[in-house]
Formats: C-alpha cells, structure tokens, sequence
C-alpha cells in the first residue's frame, strides 16, 4: 500500500510514517502557545525535521475537548504565513490539520500538500472537492459530534462497526468529489468523542479497519486517557504511556502516526516496525 502525491511516496509496506504535530494556537491541550508566533513555529518544524518527521501537520484552531470555534480569517491568519515561510525550507510535506475547506486551500496555495480533516470530510461539504480539485491526499477522521461537546458522555451502540461505517463513508465522499483512492487515508480518532475504554479498544482492535484497503493514521499522543490510566499525570509526563500505546498501534495496523515527540517517537516506531516486519 503506498500515498503518493507531489514529490512524495509513502510506502507502507516499508515501515510507519511519522507525523509531527505542530499546533500554532493559543489554546491547544499540550503545546498552546508555544508555537505561536511564526519564528518559534518555523525553528519546531525544522527541529521535528531533523528528528525524524515524515510530514509536519499544522493546526491553527484547537479541537480539544470543549474547544471554541475560530474565523476563517483567524485560522488562515495564524496557518498561511508558517506554512509559506517552511514551504522551501523543509524537504517533507506540510499538512493542513483543518475542517473548513477555504483555510485548506489557502494553505495548498501556500505550499501544503495533505489534508487532515477531523470531521471526515462531514463539517464542510466543499472540503472533499478542493482536495480532489488540488489532487492532494486527505486524511478522513472519525469524530462523534464537535470539539465543542464530543466528550459529553458518548455513547456507541457497537463501537468498531459504527466507526468503520463513519469512515467507509468518508472514503465514498472522497472518491464522489474526485479523490483519488491512492490519496486517502484513515483516522479513527482517537480521544475524539470516546471514553477510555473506548480509546484502548480502538488500539487493540485497529486491524480490524484493514478491511478499508485504506492506509491507518493514529494519534494518541500524550492524550487525556493515557494521563488517567497511569494516576491523572499532566500533558508533560505522558511520554512512556503515548510510547505504548504507538508501539500496540504499530504492532496492530497503523502506517501513519501523529505525535509531539518526534524523537523518541522514532525510536519507538523503528524498533516497532523490526518487531513486526524483521530488522
């Protein structure tokens, strides 16, 4: 299984893919604020670079639980002037981690080349056709509800199989609007409107969305479940249980992880893929 797109091929078959989180936000859960202001944005992402970064996802509005929405103008204000300034500095794709199709073209114009939707393409019905329109390849996530009450109580009837249709029917979203099928990849959305106990049967069940054809994306890192189950620990002491939880992701399907510790996050990843594939 392989994503191609522009200069770039990903091919799974080789080993897992790491995507580096780069929130310029005031408000994110982990790294609000301090990557704000675009020269301490810029300096991450070549750091996430040389550390081991496949693609350097940039968010402008945070979606962590109970999260309030921001403008158009706000989010392309805070996205487009990093993206431009990394553009001919990094040698790996950008991605745009947004919803709203005009901050998303905004950004491919301005030198992204990947999608990451959360709402799986269902938030902005014209999201899918700039992606096609761009021929770039977009990441379709599963979310129960918004930022804004997705962690209200949720509630699944059968968790896996609801999940996989969500999904299913992002893929024939995409593939309507004109997206390719080598340019779309999967996101359960981990910590997007579940409980712990779903989280983790999400992570020991992965396989089970192999039945896609579609490449997996999982983000688990440094999440609120993993600081609950090792005693309520803080963002900040949340590295060996987002260490875990991508090595099980690994071992169970994942080809794509989106983490903040690029690093060690590495490590994990190549020691996971010597287990799985042979060294």
């Amino acid at each position: 299984m392989k994503l191609t797109f522009k200069n770039h091929t990903f091919d799974f078959s080789q080993r897992t893919y790491i995507m580096g989180i780069l929130n310029v936000t005031p408000d994110s859960f982990s790294d609000g604020g301090k990557y704000f202001d675009k020269d301490s944005a810029v300096e991450q992402a070549l750091r996430m670079q040389d550390e081991g970064a496949d693609i350097i996802d940039i968010g402008g509005e945070s979606t962590r639980p109970g999260a309030e929405k921001i403008s158009v103008k706000e989010e392309i204000n805070r996205v487009v002037p990093v993206i431009e300034a990394l553009a001919n500095k990094v040698n790996i794709p950008i991605s745009i981690d947004t919803y709203k199709s005009v901050v998303a073209e905004a950004a491919i114009l301005s030198g992204a080349s990947i999608i990451n939707d959360i709402s799986g393409l269902r938030f902005d019905p014209e999201m899918p056709h700039v992606a096609a329109r761009h021929n770039v390849p977009v990441v379709i996530m599963h979310i129960k509800g918004t930022p804004k009450n997705m962690q209200k109580k949720p509630v699944y009837k059968s968790l896996m199989p609801e999940i996989t249709d969500y999904l299913r029917e992002g893929v024939e979203i995409a593939r309507n609007a004109g997206v390719a099928d080598d340019k779309i990849v999967i996101d359960p959305g981990i910590g997007f409107g579940k409980t712990i106990e779903h989280n983790l049967e999400i992570i020991k069940k992965l396989n089970e969305f192999s039945g896609l054809e579609k490449p997996i994306l999982i983000g688990p890192s440094r999440k609120s479940f993993i600081g609950r189950i090792l005693g309520d620990l803080p963002v900040t002491e949340r590295l060996e249980g987002t260490a875990a939880a991508v090595a099980i992701g690994i071992f169970n399907g994942a080809n794509i992880i989106r983490v903040h510790d690029i690093k060690a996050m590495a490590h994990v990843a190549r020691i996971a893929d010597a287990i799985k594939r042979g060294f």
